[in-house]
């Protein structure tokens, strides 16, 4: 698989398409094959080249030792961007992604030509911080929880009530969660890029167009956090999808490809 060496690792990317290129960021705990389910197949359908990468501790990327922090990740996206000479590119984050593509925006502006940022958030409030605080506190304990008890609370988190109250829709999610990935050790290291300081101050200085969009169910980066970074950032608007968790990308593709293909084609 191809792959660049920045930071003293390599990070394996792939991209599919010809044109404009597009850079999408997944957030903690996946693979960049995840958008290959649905945005990758729209934006190269819209002619854009859409190039994904796996974050460090994301395996067939590297897994360096320690907790990684919210610069670290950064510092790879940016590291991607300049080893594929794609910048200025098109940046599409999602959750911890989101919050990636929003510091490039802001630290490194130069590579960025617009920004997408799906299930986003400028902040910690006192719920989500304290989700961030048990979820480093059971990684940090080495307890491994039994996987029912873990697909339970995946689901419930990550996922509407439209879905889970639909035995129909929420069947392959269950089973998908049940047997999800055993091995921790890479995402757990991720879960401290999940940075509770308030960043609207340094969002005022984005200069790029940006698009927020933002899950009405969404537990982990709910609207209300959402809006604060479109509130914050000049050229910004913001866009709520209805029936969607903080997994809305997968439960509602069809209005999420929408809404980030109308903003590119718009800042094209």
């Amino acid at each position: 698989m191809p792959y660049v060496f920045t930071n003293g690792i390599r990070l394996v990317y792939d991209r599919w398409g010809r044109g404009e290129r597009v850079l999408l960021i997944m957030g903690s705990g996946a693979g960049g094959r995840v958008w290959t389910l649905h945005q990758t197949p729209a934006l190269t359908r819209a002619g854009y080249q859409a190039i994904t990468y796996d974050h460090r501790g994301i395996p067939p990327s590297d897994t360096p030792p320690g907790r990684y922090t919210l610069p670290d990740m950064v510092a790879d996206a940016k590291g991607v961007i300049e080893a594929l000479g794609a910048a200025p590119c098109r940046v599409v984050g999602y959750s911890m992604g989101a919050m990636v593509a929003q510091r490039l925006a802001v630290d490194h502006p130069e590579l960025v030509h617009c920004a997408v940022l799906i299930a986003t958030k400028s902040r910690s409030d006192a719920t989500r911080d304290l989700f961030t605080r048990a979820h480093q506190a059971l990684a940090a304990s080495g307890v491994t929880p039994p996987r029912d008890y873990e697909a339970a609370m995946t689901a419930l988190q990550m996922l509407s009530p439209a879905t889970l109250n639909d035995d129909d829709a929420a069947g392959p999610w269950l089973d998908l969660f049940r047997h999800a990935q055993s091995d921790r050790d890479g995402p757990n290291r991720q879960l401290w890029a999940d940075d509770p300081a308030d960043q609207r101050e340094a969002l005022r200085r984005v200069g790029v167009p940006c698009r927020v969009i933002a899950f009405s169910d969404d537990l982990i980066a709910p609207p209300h956090l959402g809006r604060e970074v479109a509130a914050a950032i000049p050229d910004c608007d913001y866009v709520e999808i209805e029936r969607a968790g903080h997994f809305g990308h997968l439960e509602r593709p069809d209005e999420v490809n929408g809404a980030i293909l109308e903003f590119l084609k718009r800042t094209d």
